[in-house]
């Protein structure tokens, strides 16, 4: 069964910054081994984490790129995928965008916006999932 988990940014950190959540999100998963597409609202949103990515930790390395920048993407255990690029499901997606991804993958973790106004679409996804039989979690960060 797949697992949908919902990070709802609280802590000032990410208040301000809320890419910086998804750079975390994505180190850790490059951590466990986890190969892991970013599902980017836009290509500027794309290339703002690919520039996080590459300050993010400045004592580790985290191999990431942009869909269609290179031919070695695939094992690149990061990619970056802007919606006018055909990406390949991968176990762990983190999704910015306001669709729901319906290709197969292990489980999908979607960042929740402090403004409350932003959270209206976050609500539809989360019983899209639930009605997909998704395991649904929740995280305050």
């Amino acid at each position: 069964m797949s697992r949908a988990d919902f990070y709802l940014i609280a802590k000032p950190r990410f208040l301000g910054q809320p890419l910086l959540l998804v750079c975390e999100l994505a180190k850790k998963a490059y951590a466990a081994n986890q190969p892991t597409l970013i599902l980017a609202r836009d290509m500027a949103q794309a290339e703002e984490l690919d520039d996080l990515l590459w300050a993010f930790d400045p004592d580790e390395y985290l191999p990431h790129q942009i869909v269609g920048a290179d031919e070695d993407e695939d094992e690149t255990p990061v990619l970056i995928a802007a919606p006018e690029t055909d990406a390949s499901s991968r176990p762990l997606v983190i999704n910015l965008r306001d669709d729901v991804w319906l290709k197969p993958c292990d489980r999908i973790l979607e960042v929740v916006p402090a403004d409350p106004a932003a959270r209206e679409p976050l609500r539809e996804r989360w019983k899209q999932y639930k009605a997909l039989g998704f395991e649904l979690n929740k995280h305050d960060m």
